[in-house]
C-alpha cells in the first residue's frame, strides 16, 4: 500500500495573473532526485498545488522501480522519465516501448547512440497510442570543455550539442535535452514545434554544484526553452514549495 500524505495548500503567486503563472507551471519540471519512494512521496506531497511536472531519474527509479510512478500519476501529475537509454537499436526500442506504457509524458535517449538507434526509438513510439514526447539528450550539463576533451569530442560542448541535435532531427526526433547555452541555436534550426527541455537551471543566487553549462529560469525561457528542469534549488530547500513558487514567479515574469 502506498503511503498517504496530506495535500499541501497551494503556494500563492505574487503579483502575477493566473494565465502566465499557469503557463509557467506547465513548463517547470521538478527533479525527484531523492534516494527512495518515501522521500519522493513526501516531496511530491509538499509540492502538490504548486507544481505539475516531476522528473524521475536513475537514482529513484533504480531504488524504487516502476511502482514509484503510480502514486505520482494518481495525483494527476505529469512525469518525465529520465533514464537516458543508450544501447543497440533493438534494445532501446524495447526499452522505449516498456517505458511508454508506464503512463509517462516524456522519456529520453542519448543522441550519441546514433541515427539508427534514434530511428528505432521513434518507430517504437509509433506503436503506442498517445505516446510520450521523445527527447534526445545532446550533451550533459555537467560537461565543460575540459571534460569534453577528456572524452575525445572534437568540438566544444555547445557545438557538439548542436551537432547531435541536428542529427537527431534528421532521424525524426523533434525533442531535445540541452543546456541553456544551446537553446537559441537549436531553436533556430529545429523550429517552433520542437520541444527543448533544459536541465541545469539555477536561480542567480544558487550554488552550481556539479553543473557547468547553466542558465537562470528567466533567461533560459527567453532564449526559447520549452521546459525547465530544476532539482537541488527546490528539492534541497528547507521549504520546497516556497522555493518552487519563487522560481515560478520568475518564469511567469519572463513569459
Amino acid at each position: 500500500m502506498n503511503p498517504t500524505f496530506a495535500t499541501a495548500e497551494p503556494t500563492p503567486a505574487t503579483k502575477l495573473g493566473p494565465s502566465r503563472l499557469e503557463l509557467a507551471r506547465e513548463k517547470l519540471i521538478v527533479a525527484l532526485d531523492v534516494p527512495d519512494a518515501a522521500a519522493a512521496a513526501e516531496l511530491v506531497a509538499r509540492l502538490d498545488g504548486t507544481c505539475l511536472w516531476f522528473k524521475v531519474g536513475l537514482e529513484l527509479f533504480t531504488a524504487a522501480g516502476p511502482a514509484v510512478l503510480e502514486p505520482i500519476l494518481k495525483r494527476g501529475h505529469s512525469v518525465f522519465l529520465d533514464l537516458k537509454f543508450h544501447d543497440i537499436p533493438n534494445t532501446v526500442a524495447g526499452a522505449v516501448r516498456s517505458a511508454a506504457r508506464l503512463g509517462v509524458r516524456m522519456l529520453n535517449v542519448h543522441a550519441a547512440g546514433g541515427p539508427a538507434m534514434l530511428t528505432a526509438a521513434r518507430a517504437a513510439l509509433a506503436e503506442i497510442p498517445n505516446p510520450p514526447q521523445l527527447l534526445a539528450v545532446t550533451m550533459l550539463t555537467s560537461i565543460d570543455l575540459a571534460q569534453a576533451r577528456a572524452i575525445g569530442f572534437p568540438a566544444p560542448p555547445s557545438d557538439q550539442a548542436i551537432f547531435l541535435a541536428r542529427m537527431s532531427l534528421d532521424a525524426g526526433v523533434n525533442g531535445f535535452v540541452c543546456s541553456a547555452h544551446e537553446v537559441e541555436g537549436i531553436r533556430a534550426f529545429a523550429g517552433p514545434q520542437a520541444v527543448l527541455v533544459v536541465p541545469g537551471v539555477r536561480p542567480a543566487d544558487s550554488d552550481l554544484g556539479d553543473q557547468r553549462r547553466v542558465g537562470t529560469p528567466a533567461e533560459t525561457l527567453r532564449l526559447g526553452a520549452s521546459n525547465l528542469v530544476v532539482g537541488r534549488p527546490i528539492n534541497q530547500a528547507s521549504d520546497p514549495a516556497r522555493a518552487a513558487s519563487q522560481i515560478l514567479d520568475e518564469m511567469a515574469e519572463a513569459l
